[in-house]
């Protein structure tokens, strides 16, 4: 619960307060000062009647009623003190910096919710705790440096973890990057960062409120609040990159299918996050260049309009060759482009430089380029080549001369450029000081052009929030309910309970039979006519008991495929179908809790395993989402149809990677499920082998 006394406090009391700003208690106090703080700072210290020049009470019975209490006491007062606080002082907002609590101990767990218990009862909003607190235009509320710029267009940065979030800080105060809100939620015992997320999405105010979020998160514990809250901040013309610490480990059950050995929650987080619209990073540095690169396009509201539209085309400014050249090939492997300039523009810009100066994209103004030469450089691509999105500008230094001039005019082009500047100012040690100035007039710095190029790749490539999901015509959850009901024991299904769950979902099978005699398979085979398939039945992997045989030709051949599999561990049956061809496909799913499904899907038959090719999604998928899943795969071009084959149809292939996820969104017993292949032959796929692990 976030209120107006955690928000905006007209009075603050720091319980713990103290004279050594090399503790935390000090620290607060230190920072709330030099923040400029205009309510009312209270401090308790029983041992202090003056604190860095403020009146220190000594017991809390002292004390004035109150706004905002920040605790810096251990974790054992913590309980009495928040609920003494809340009851006779009318605090209804705390910062708990104290560790010790459920981070450690079940000790310390009890006392945790001793706290929440107080909080909940009081009405008040509980920050932590083990947590750096909560810094914002209004107050510091922080023990830890550095401090950055604030600024209400500034980022908000939310983080589960205090020291992770000072790391962070530091690598964004370096590039410039300011802030409007730095909330360290520590336990998150009341308010984590899914709360955070809804407070900021139903209080959101396009005029005034920031459209940066960066998160640092380690434990989503309610994915769908999340997903909720952050996909309608980004509807409403937010931007937000997150990290998600602590995802690599496999689930604790064993894994049995396909899809089981390759799924995890690193892709539920993957997959929850391409759902919402959320630029993912991988580290401290990736999260603050993202930051940056949203903090050029809400720099000015000239660039609103861009902000749907993808950055395709760049123009480089350099006077520098070799970084050009490795930012040429960096946008490149992202999937974008550098024109090559020509034509009269390119003419009229190169009369204009010095001379050997290229002009072609990158322009290199060459190291003796001019601060005149940059403003020219940067012109012609605005106005001379309309096929450039958005320009790098890489200018350094090689300590022969100062770079406030140049800079100067970086600065001035920035403001009134109609194409976003992405500034690449290497030359932090020799121009450190002319840089610091570029940085303090607002702007931003990438000093490495190859992780900007990265990082940006990463922006282009995120898909829009996906929209509220379509149940498809032709999908009988009535029947899916029915089989399932109907399924007593848990485990893998019989394949005749798999074609009815796949028929009510409108997933179409190739014809097959099934049976223990070999006189009725013989049968029924002569129906299909020859060629078919025998898989044995019962075996998990049939494959890897030899239970699979392709291309039988006639019925002496099933006769002896048909003795031969009945002989394999754990058979029951064989299973006989129609031989068809095409490309081979995969779908697959498992269940991971509080997530829900995953929807995987990629080349089929042994490239799943082999090459991992797979793209993740989470159920209900919706068209749009199901078709990105397709188009990230690194084997697309296969299923475009290359050297003279083909390609897959592919809105059907989406319509059934749809479709399974509404069977899977009303089966939630279903844990895991391979279809693999699903054979695309022209304009039909086709499902050949499935199973479906149910656990009730």
């Amino acid at each position: 619960m976030i209120n107006q006394q955690l928000l905006k406090p007209e009075s603050i009391v720091v319980v713990g307060g103290s004279n050594n700003v090399h503790k935390p208690g000090g620290a607060i106090v230190r920072n709330l000062l030099q923040g400029n703080y205009q309510g009312a700072l209270r401090i308790i210290n029983p041992k202090e009647d003056e604190v860095q020049g403020i009146k220190a009470y000594h017991t809390p019975e002292e004390l004035p009623p109150t706004d905002m209490a920040i605790l810096v006491v251990a974790a054992k007062f913590c309980p009495d003190y928040v609920e003494y606080l809340a009851k006779q002082k009318n605090v209804r907002a705390f910062i708990i910096i104290s560790a010790g609590f459920g981070e450690e101990t079940q000790a310390g767990a009890v006392l945790e919710q001793q706290v929440l218990d107080a909080c909940d009862k009081y009405g008040a909003s509980l920050i932590g705790p083990n947590c750096i607190g909560v810094m914002t235009n209004y107050y510091h509320g922080v023990f830890t440096k550095p401090v950055p710029t604030l600024n209400p267009k500034g980022a908000d940065f939310i983080s589960g973890s205090g020291a992770t979030a000072v790391f962070i800080l530091e690598s964004a105060v370096q590039k410039g990057l300011q802030f409007n809100s730095v909330w360290s939620i520590g336990n998150g015992k009341q308010i984590g960062i899914e709360d955070v997320l809804q407070y900021m999405d139903e209080h959101f105010d396009a005029e005034h409120d920031s459209r940066i979020k960066l998160l640092y998160i380690e434990n989503i514990s309610n994915p769908d609040k999340f997903l909720l809250h952050a996909s309608n901040l980004i509807a409403k013309g937010c931007r937000i990159a997150a990290i998600k610490a602590g995802s690599s480990a496999s689930g604790s059950r064993a894994a049995s299918s396909h899809t089981g050995a390759i799924a995890s929650s690193d892709s539920a987080v993957d997959a929850l996050f391409r759902k919402a619209g959320i630029v993912r990073c991988y580290g401290r540095e990736e999260l603050t260049t993202v930051g940056c690169i949203f903090w050029v396009l809400e720099e000015d509201s000239k660039f609103h309009v861009q902000t749907d539209s993808k950055l395709d085309n760049f123009a480089i400014v350099t006077h520098a060759g070799g970084p050009g050249v490795m930012l040429t090939d960096a946008l490149s492997k992202g999937g974008m482009n550098v024109p090559a300039f020509a034509g009269e523009g390119a003419d009229r810009l190169k009369a204009n430089l010095l001379p050997g100066s290229s002009v072609h994209n990158p322009i290199d103004i060459l190291a003796t380029g001019t601060p005149e030469n940059l403003a020219t450089g940067i012109d012609a691509c605005e106005k001379d080549f309309p096929e450039a999105d958005a320009i790098f500008v890489i200018f350094g230094s090689p300590g022969l001369v100062t770079l406030y001039e140049a800079y100067d005019v970086l600065d001035k082009k920035i403001r009134k450029c109609s194409k976003p500047i992405f500034p690449i100012l290497p030359c932090l040690n020799t121009a450190g000081p002319e840089v610091a100035e570029f940085l303090s007039k607002g702007h931003v710095n990438f000093a490495d052009e190859v992780v900007l190029a990265t990082a940006l790749a990463q922006v282009r490539n995120t898909p829009k929030p996906a929209q509220c999901e379509t149940d498809l015509e032709g999908v009988d959850v009535q029947g899916i309910r029915r089989v399932i009901d109907g399924i007593k024991n848990n485990g893998y299904i019989a394949p005749q309970k798999v074609r009815e769950l796949l028929s009510c979902a409108g997933i179409p099978m190739v014809p097959e039979y099934v049976s223990a005699n070999q006189e009725e398979l013989i049968a029924e085979a002569e129906k299909m006519s020859y060629p078919i398939v025998a898989k044995v039945v019962g075996p998990v992997h049939k494959s890897d008991v030899g239970g699979v045989t392709l291309n039988i030709r006639n019925k002496e051949q099933l006769a002896q495929e048909f003795d031969r599999m009945m002989k394999i561990k754990d058979a029951t049956a064989v299973m006989i179908q129609k031989m068809i061809s095409g490309t081979e496909l995969f779908i697959g799913a498992k269940y991971e809790n509080r997530f829900g499904h995953i929807v995987l899907c990629g080349l089929g038959g042994i490239f799943v395993e082999a090459l991992k090719d797979v793209a993740s999604g989470l159920a209900p998928l919706t068209m749009s989402e199901a078709e990105a899943m397709i188009r990230s795969l690194r084997g697309y071009k296969i299923l475009q149809g290359t050297r003279g084959q083909k390609g897959i149809n592919e809105k059907r292939y989406a319509e059934i990677i749809v479709r399974l996820s509404i069977l899977l969104r009303h089966a939630t017993e279903i844990k895991e499920m391979d279809i693999n292949p699903l054979l695309a032959e022209g304009d039909a796929i086709t499902a050949v082998d499935a199973r479906i692990l149910i656990e009730k």
